[in-house]
């Protein structure tokens, strides 16, 4: 049985990641889910948060939108429109850019969406700064 998989992330401005990987916890449509070598094949859809990295004992974060996942038992193929290693997020671009976004937003949804996705945000900024203060 093989110990690894190849991950590989892409979004439209090329590959973000190409690794082989002990295992990754992702964030699908029915909750997050981990995938390790020898998987059952599997093809869903990725909401945006977070993916985890196991690779040599460590864990790497990554911030990642929307997209769509391909499992097969030596791989996952991950498309998406965005995905950062959670280490070079610059929390005040992120909230600047939050800012701009919710402005935008209310230009077109009903404040209760808009309220829903500044939520959203919140929680994923938050996450993020947990993760950071709990690194050993």
């Amino acid at each position: 049985m093989a110990e690894t998989l190849k991950l590989e992330i892409v979004t439209p401005d090329g590959p973000v990641y190409s690794q082989d990987v002990e295992m990754v916890t992702l964030p699908g449509v029915t909750g997050e889910f981990g995938v390790y070598p020898q998987h059952v094949p599997l093809i869903t859809e990725m909401i945006p948060g977070e993916i985890t990295v196991r690779k040599d004992g460590r864990d790497t974060f990554f911030a990642t939108g929307a997209g769509l996942i391909e499992v097969t038992g030596t791989g996952v193929a991950i498309l998406t429109d965005l995905a950062v290693q959670a280490d070079k997020i610059d929390e005040a671009k992120a909230e600047e850019a939050r800012r701009r976004a919710e402005a935008r937003l209310k230009e077109k949804l009903s404040d209760e969406e808009v309220a829903h996705i500044n939520a959203s945000l919140a929680r994923s900024l938050a996450q993020l700064r947990v993760k950071r203060r709990s690194r050993p």
